[in-house]
């Protein structure tokens, strides 16, 4: 099932939890010692770093897909680890990447040690409103670079946070495939939280993979069937040609959805049921140009309705997991307690390739 953490860090106790966590999860998805020491001194320098530098955060912990530079066979996992705070914020990033930086009396080497380590690293900064810092460590070791780099040949880029009601399981799931020309992603939330909406889910993303090639109602079609079994899920399933250069959506369920494009936004409809229980007769597809501006949104309804996303996170060298993550955390106060699993999944196009 669907194992994600979110661990708060708010004194040094909670640093040995977060390590706790990482291992765990490295043990789920089958990391030998090395890659898990790796991953532990990344979560550790991250962990620490909030208590340094921003009063306190949390660290979320996950396995995500996160290559598709092939298709759905040779994808791997990556373990996920995200630190959100609220913080002052990093007034120089590029400083801040360098070893030696420092704001506090601390030999400033965090952020470099996890760029150096990590497969993928990424940050998003604002004064005044916190930072972001996300990092991925795969099973085996690969280069390794700042940012967009291990997903740089892959035309789309894919990345979400998920977030637990009462972890470590989730009933929400996300899932993003490479099937020749076609990236399909999928974002379920099983009924209710807890052990048995995470089999719902977790039913979904396993069917996704299965049966990768199907447009998104085909899909949906099927997982009608492949979830009988269980209490039932909302889902939705986005898919780009990328030949056609087109975007294809198809949702049953309470699933949020909005499309960006040249600026404007605008919301993708989820057809009413319950997959798995209440299928509708006809299952409508919307279609759209997929471009290098565009980007998408997918989210459970553990997240507010109401959500922004500012202009200086539409940054396109921005990893898509990031922007994720700054969704939920803008969307967060102790004025709206979470009730449910909340998961934000974001679909955009790679960069073009930086130059040395």
């Amino acid at each position: 099932m669907t194992r994600v953490w979110d661990v708060p860090v708010h004194d040094s106790t909670r640093v040995r939890d977060v390590t706790v966590a990482v291992q765990d999860t490295c043990g789920h998805a089958g990391f030998d010692d090395g890659r898990t020491a790796a991953a532990v001194l990344v979560a550790t320098e991250l962990a620490t770093n909030l208590l340094k530098h921003a009063g306190g955060g949390r660290i979320l912990i996950d396995t995500v897909d996160a290559d598709l530079t092939s298709d759905v066979a040779a994808g791997k996992p990556a373990l996920q680890i995200v630190a959100i705070d609220h913080g002052p914020g990093i007034p120089d990033l590029a400083a801040a990447l360098g070893d030696g930086f420092s704001t506090t009396s601390s030999l400033g080497a965090g952020l470099g040690t996890c760029g150096r380590i990590a497969d993928d690293f990424d940050l998003h900064s604002a004064p005044g409103r916190g930072t972001i810092a996300l990092a991925r460590i795969r099973a085996g070791s690969g280069r390794r670079r700042y940012g967009h780099a291990r997903q740089e040949h892959a035309p789309v880029r894919a990345g979400g946070v998920n977030i637990a009601l009462a972890g470590p399981q989730s009933g929400d799931a996300w899932a993003c495939v490479r099937f020749g020309e076609r990236v399909t992603l999928l974002l379920a939330d099983g009924l209710g939280h807890g052990p048995a909406a995470a089999e719902a889910s977790d039913a979904a993303v396993r069917q996704l993979r299965a049966s990768a090639h199907l447009s998104p109602a085909e899909l949906l079609g099927v997982l009608h069937t492949a979830l009988r079994s269980t209490r039932g899920a909302a889902v939705a399933v986005a898919q780009v040609d990328l030949a056609e250069g087109s975007l294809a959506f198809s949702g049953i369920g309470n699933i949020g959805a909005r499309f960006r494009s040249g600026g404007d936004w605008q919301h993708l409809l989820s057809h009413p049921g319950i997959v798995g229980a209440h299928r509708p007769a006809h299952i409508p597809c919307q279609r759209l140009p997929w471009s290098p501006d565009c980007l998408l949104v997918l989210h459970s309804d553990g997240l507010p309705s109401r959500w922004s996303l500012r202009e200086d996170v539409l940054s396109a060298e921005l990893d898509p997991g990031v922007t994720a993550a700054v969704i939920v955390r803008d969307a967060s106060s102790a004025a709206r307690p979470v009730r449910d699993d909340t998961t934000v999944t974001v679909l955009s196009p790679t960069p073009p390739k930086r130059e040395p």
